[in-house]
């Protein structure tokens, strides 16, 4: 048979808490998004997906030749890892390639950050496919 002491006086005194042991909530930043960035994900809700590979010369050429549309790829790398990954969330929701992901975070992101922009658009896909049915 187990016995269990109710007494609180017997107990052993614990060390108060003390502000270290603690984590703040308020010590880590939120994760934003500038308006440009944003931006660079709306607009990335239009690109295929085969916008995220390189053209080869030969699509090159012929894209000169016939004028194709432009190349939806960003000059600055930071926004590219941005639109790449936004366009992943936008075709198939949280299924980021990791490979995608370590390339988000190299460029300066944070999982934070990631996290917003992936719940922002899994919010804008459920309203989008409410509205169909």
């Amino acid at each position: 048979m187990a016995y269990l002491m109710l007494d609180a006086d017997r107990l052993p005194a614990l060390p108060p808490a003390t502000p270290a042991a603690v984590p703040a909530i308020d010590d880590q930043p939120a994760a934003r998004l500038t308006g440009l960035e944003w931006s660079v994900v709306a607009l990335a809700r239009k690109d295929a997906l085969s916008s995220l590979r390189r053209p080869g010369r030969m699509a090159s050429a012929l894209g000169a030749l016939f004028r194709q549309p432009h190349n939806p790829m960003l000059a600055d790398e930071r926004l590219e890892a941005l639109r790449r990954i936004a366009v992943f969330a936008w075709h198939y929701g949280y299924t980021i390639p990791s490979a995608e992901l370590t390339r988000f975070l190299n460029a300066g992101f944070s999982p934070a950050q990631y996290e917003l922009m992936t719940d922002s658009i899994g919010v804008a896909r459920r309203k989008t496919m409410g509205a169909r049915r």
